[in-house]
């Protein structure tokens, strides 16, 4: 199976207009265009009854002491943890694209609502749900896609991985709430191929 996208080469830097955030001079980030990427895909295996896309940084600190403080640094020594940004279930077995912005078009205070999706698919809660947590004006269920914004000071280049998985079910079990770690142990069992695409991103002028 092969998963491509005319938003993004592979490896290559996502464009701001998909990121949550891009570099501002004077306040180092300014919110952005927030768009999903385009994805499709093709080589789709025999006896494919629905896909799940996931997307994750695995660059995330692993301690927030530094992030985003004047006159300090995330390490790129520091230990690192998944955050999902994108959690897209029960895609039809008949879909091969995903189109820009169909399921996310700028940003959404208190995050976009859910589960329910475009064409009978389901959206996860992604991990802003917990960034924003006790957050007055942003706190709430994120639901669907929110892209890139890595911290301003982080001094590691930060890498978004898209990948879709071919499951042999039609539809996902679901728990109450549907996080990364939910949907990950849902499909345990049930792929029949997967494929990947990775960008990069950072709000860091002095990482490129």
């Amino acid at each position: 199976m092969k998963l491509t996208s005319t938003s993004f080469a592979d490896n290559g830097t996502i464009p701001g207009e998909f990121a949550f955030a891009v570099i501002d001079p004077a306040n180092h980030v300014a919110l952005s265009g927030n768009r999903n990427p385009q994805l499709a895909w093709s080589d789709v295996p025999a006896g494919t009854q629905s896909f799940v896309l996931i997307c994750h940084d695995p660059d995330v600190p692993s301690r927030g002491d530094d992030v985003n403080q004047e006159g300090r640094e995330v390490p790129a020594s520091l230990p690192r943890v998944d955050f999902f940004h994108w959690l897209l279930l029960d895609i039809p077995a008949s879909v091969r694209e995903i189109a820009a912005g169909s399921h996310s078009e700028g940003i959404t205070p208190r995050g976009k609502s859910g589960p329910d999706a475009p064409h009978g698919m389901v959206h996860g809660v992604n991990d802003y749900t917990g960034w924003f947590a006790g957050d007055g004006e942003m706190g709430g269920d994120y639901h669907g896609y929110d892209g890139p914004c890595p911290p301003w000071n982080d001094t590691l280049l930060h890498h978004y991985v898209f990948t879709l998985y071919a499951l042999d079910i039609p539809v996902l079990p679901k728990e109450r709430v549907m996080d990364g770690q939910a949907v990950l142990r849902a499909i345990a069992g049930h792929v029949l191929a997967e494929a990947h695409i990775t960008g990069t991103y950072t709000l860091n002028p002095k990482v490129r």
